[in-house]
């Protein structure tokens, strides 16, 4: 890698083996290690007792923060974590926040030791501050991680480490987040490891450097402080577990779980069938102004018990949606530890083991300084982890002992929305920055038997929390009119995909002034949170302002207003980048992204979308046009009229895609007794070369599996976006200059979906994305 500015390139990190590591670390600084075969010499017992004792430890580093920060992003929504480490860095033992942020971590450790072992020394009592999205830890310059080693009979003995997002660390826009930014001086300062605790004792001057860049410096400090006592709270702990049970049982047990979570998912990779997946996906306008998409490309290769993560194709660096080398590694991280490693204990280190990654330099998910990385967390790097989440439900999909893990993508990134300003509340005059953390309340991606959870949170973080809404409103001067689900918002499918919500906030009555917002979002046009097995998109994300919202009517208003037609006024559309404000007559209004669909909408069956419509999931106008499902006054499924609406969609799409209309009902008769399920809608039959695929619906013969040639057998339609359902943005040309189209490949024998995407036009068939089924 060659970087734009001479010696750049010295603050990068890359994984590397254990004895070259070694072989980077200053003499001087001794190390606690044991021999590999002592990891096996433990007893069952013990293993158990010390393992559950280093998870808990872990746990009470997070109730640690919580209980000292002062922040919302820390106190309400739990975008922090922790990890515990062996003395070179590998994770033993990672916290159930935010994965994201320990996805890169053993990176920051390998950088600090092979450049601070020597000067200015590692020493006991010592801790490292770091926000360098290029040296790890972190995502962008806002995760900011302390760095803890643990001595033990003046030997290092491992690290624990202490990560969480700052609500601002400087830059030209409160929240640190600049939309318009041409590389990272126009973003938050990013700093490599440098020593703030020294000897047990806070540096003041680098304590009071790092928090006179922020416009909270308050917030800043009390995090600073509370992460460091978080590790000190956790070393104190292991060294009373190592005076129980001695140094090297505790150390063996550290590798032991790492070697056990490698040898875990190793077995079940091996259980998997080898090939290659592939997949495409998109970040809209790249910064202020930009009208642009910019592909992200990943095909996972497993073969036995390893996989391969090839971004190569990927955009080049442009913009603010980048990230560096640490983040596209986190965004797999994030992503395999819930849906590939969900049954095994998460000692990052080991399962870290089983993969690689081969990426081009200077791309959007492998930037080099100095490249914008503001937006590196929700843009590109949980892009890719969205990416790797598809294929890796593609490979599971194909094994039959492993369709209950399979699971479409859930709320495709975060919805960024930075509120700043000044509280006049009471006559004051305090600054406050703020992000919107009630989209944290995602939904979750359908599964093969289980529809979406509501709802649910973020995948990549397990323990995340949409705010109390009293909460923010003591905080800040906003006051919402509603935060609810919102209707239609899941993607449609056999089941559907989990709901996601809006919120709409007005200033406090009491406030004076103007409030500044910068809003980031992907998923506007194309969206992130894609369905599998022909299954639709959940809803593309929504961000608005109403200007002149007149305030009398909300003073007098005794109901919440029903939707945004109650409000009055004009509506703005924020676009995907960029800033505007907020004015004492003006509503915010945020729709963040629901979970994917699985399988064809119209194989649903016709009593769970009566309880969908019931239940408000789902209104009466999508049931029809959707899913194909009439409802009578009553409430009862119009069976006779189903019938025929579910047979007038398949003509529609028989007509869009210029195929004769069905020649076959999917009535599910076929006979599968000797083929290989691929996934919910098709099989292959095997023979001597290769196989051909057929629906699994209707029985017909689709094409030869070899390559994917069946993909240009299927019949393809291409429609306007607002045929994925009401809960698409009607109007790609808001945002982009591409043509956007609904596309969908269909057995060309009942006219079952078996893909459904919204994408640009000259979006490849997917072809490749089947070859690993070969």
């Amino acid at each position: 890698m060659t970087s734009k500015i001479p010696g750049a390139d010295e603050f990068t990190s890359r994984p590397m083996p254990r004895e070259e590591l070694l072989r980077q670390i200053s003499p001087t600084l001794p190390l606690h290690q044991v021999d590999a075969g002592q990891a096996d010499q433990v007893d069952a017992l013990t293993y158990e007792v010390v393992r559950h004792r280093l998870w808990a430890i872990t746990q009470e580093m997070g109730e640690t923060l919580r209980r000292m920060s002062g922040s919302h992003v820390v106190t309400e929504s739990n975008d922090f974590n922790f990890s515990i480490c062996d003395e070179l860095g590998e994770q033993v033992q990672v916290g159930t926040y935010n994965i994201g942020l320990i996805g890169s971590m053993d990176l920051a450790i390998t950088w600090t030791l092979r450049n601070r072992s020597d000067n200015p020394g590692i020493a006991e009592g010592d801790m490292f501050l770091c926000n360098d999205p290029w040296i790890g830890g972190g995502l962008h310059q806002n995760d900011a991680a302390i760095l803890a080693p643990v001595f033990h009979d003046g030997k290092l003995f491992g690290w624990t480490t202490a990560i969480a997002h700052q609500v601002d660390l400087g830059g030209p826009r409160p929240g640190s987040f600049s939309p318009s930014a041409q590389d990272v001086f126009g973003e938050a300062v990013p700093t490599p490891p440098m020593k703030v605790v020294r000897g047990g004792v806070l540096q003041r001057d680098v304590a009071d450097a790092w928090v006179r860049r922020s416009r909270l410096p308050h917030l800043v400090g009390l995090d600073l402080r509370a992460k460091i006592a978080a590790n000190k709270n956790a070393a104190e702990q292991i060294l009373r577990l190592i005076t129980k049970y001695g140094a090297d049982t505790v150390k063996a047990v550290m590798h032991r779980m790492m070697d056990d979570a490698e040898r875990r998912l190793r077995a079940k990779l091996e259980t998997l069938p080898d090939g290659t997946w592939s997949a495409v996906g998109y970040q809209e306008q790249s910064q202020t102004g930009d009208r642009g998409l910019h592909a992200i490309k990943v095909a996972m290769t497993k073969e036995a018990d390893r996989l391969v993560f090839d971004f190569r194709g990927t955009a080049g660096q442009t913009g603010i949606i980048n990230c560096p080398y640490p983040g596209l590694r986190a965004g797999i991280v994030f992503t395999m530890l819930p849906l590939l490693a969900g049954d095994i204990p998460w000692a990052a280190g080991g399962l870290m083991r089983c993969f690689e990654i081969v990426t081009d330099e200077d791309t959007i998910t492998n930037a080099s300084f100095p490249a914008a990385v503001g937006k590196g967390p929700f843009g590109p790097a949980w892009g890719s982890g969205n990416l790797v989440a598809e294929v890796l439900a593609k490979m599971l999909d194909a094994e039959p002992a492993h369709r209950t893990d399979v699971q479409s993508i859930c709320n495709g990134t975060t919805d960024l929305c930075v509120v700043s300003g000044v509280d006049t509340r009471g006559g004051g005059s305090k600054g406050f920055v703020s992000p919107v953390f009630d989209v944290m309340a995602g939904g979750y991606g359908a599964q093969v038997y289980h529809d979406g959870v509501d709802t649910g949170g973020r995948l990549i973080i397990p323990s995340a929390r949409a705010p109390d809404v009293e909460m923010t409103e003591y905080l800040y001067p906003l006051v919402a009119l509603w935060r609810r689900e919102q209707t239609d918002s899941g993607g449609p499918g056999r089941q559907r995909g989990g709901m996601s919500g809006s919120v709409c906030y007005v200033q406090h009555p009491d406030q004076n002034g103007t409030m500044s917002l910068v809003v980031s979002g992907t998923g506007k046009v194309a969206n992130q949170n894609v369905g599998l097995a022909g299954g639709y998109p959940g809803n593309s994300q929504l961000d608005l302002v109403v200007r002149g919202v007149h305030e009398p009517q909300l003073a007098q208003a005794v109901t919440i207003p029903a939707d945004l037609g109650e409000l009055g006024g004009e509506i703005e559309v924020l676009p995907c980048e960029g800033e505007s404000d907020l004015g004492p007559g003006d509503a915010l209004y945020l729709h963040w992204q629901a979970g994917g669909g699985y399988g064809d909408p119209l194989l649903r069956s016709p009593d769970s979308v009566r309880e969908d419509v019931l239940q408000v999931r789902v209104s009466a106008e999508a049931a029809r046009d959707v899913y194909g499902v009439v409802l009578r006054d009553d409430g009862e499924v119009d069976v006779t009229a189903t019938g025929r609406a579910r047979q007038t969609l398949r003509q529609r799409r028989a007509s869009d895609a210029e195929v004769p209309g069905p020649r076959f009902l999917p009535t599910g008769t076929p006979d599968l007794s000797q083929v290989r399920r691929l996934d919910d809608n098709l099989a292959v039959r095997e023979s001597p070369d290769g196989g051909t695929v057929m629906c699994v619906h209707c029985g017909t013969e689709i094409g030869p599996l070899a390559g994917g040639e069946f993909v240009t057998a299927l019949a393809r339609r291409d429609a306007a976006p607002t045929e994925a359902g009401p809960h698409i943005w009607p109007d790609p040309e808001e945002y982009v200059d591409a043509e956007i189209v609904f596309r969908q490949l269909l057995c060309p024998g009942c006219l079952t979906a078996v893909h459904s995407r919204v994408v640009p036009a000259d979006h490849p068939l997917p072809a490749d994305e089947y070859r690993g089924w070969a």
